[in-house]
């Protein structure tokens, strides 16, 4: 069970401050989340990407530069299988990134991928293309909704289905579980000139943070 972060802003954010957070977070979670972790900023014309095997609290790399646009993963990889790099997240492809975070079993997806995570960002990618050639519209946030009626309909069970994507333009904040609501429930906080969405709120933050709905699928502007 992962640890997902997304920070925007039009003016330049604080990365180190935010990661650092989310590494107090991932360092305090019940669920060990030490199977490496990754980061992805958008430069403005493509994603500049990070991924280490070791936790994100014993790793002090933090992205450089006028980052405006930040995702994050903590991983806690499935009994403790499939630990290698390529595994790690945030997936990217041209202006997509993803960050997953669940349990699924059972379901059977019409496409290829290593993990279940891979596998389900890769149908996303998918349907955007084809609703690209033929819906006007949010082309993103409809293939997010289709992959997931899928999703439901062929899953033998599902624990949690959290994940973040983006196209740079907009975050879409999926959230779904069945039980363990003060661990699976993602919320997010609006200041002035931030939106932060975060697994958890972050420690002795004064900001007032709302939860994610459960079944729902929350779409927020990076263009605050």
């Amino acid at each position: 069970m992962c640890r997902l972060l997304a920070v925007v802003s039009p003016g330049p954010i604080n990365a180190g401050h935010h990661l650092d957070a989310f590494a107090r977070i991932c360092a305090a979670s019940p669920e060990y989340q030490g199977h490496g972790w990754g980061c992805a900023v958008w430069r403005g014309y493509s994603w500049d990407c990070y991924r280490n095997l070791r936790p994100i609290w014993a790793d002090d790399f933090r992205p450089m530069g006028d980052v405006r646009l930040l995702l994050a993963h903590a991983r806690s990889a499935f009994r403790n299988e499939d630990i290698a790099l390529e595994n790690n997240m945030p997936f990217v492809d041209s202006d997509l990134a993803f960050v997953f975070n669940g349990e699924m079993h059972g379901v059977r997806l019409p496409i290829n991928g290593r993990t279940g995570a891979s596998r389900l960002f890769r149908f996303i990618q998918n349907l955007r293309r084809q609703e690209n050639g033929s819906v006007v519209g949010d082309a993103v946030g409809n293939a997010a909704s289709r992959v997931m009626a899928v999703v439901r309909k062929r899953a033998a069970h599902i624990r949690a289905c959290n994940f973040i994507l983006t196209d740079s333009t907009s975050l879409y904040v999926h959230s779904l579980f069945t039980g363990e609501p003060e661990y699976f429930t993602m919320s997010f906080r609006s200041t002035p000139g931030e939106l932060v969405v975060c697994s958890t709120p972050y420690e002795d933050d004064c900001a007032t943070w709302t939860p994610i709905r459960n079944d729902s699928l929350e779409v927020f502007p990076c263009s605050l």
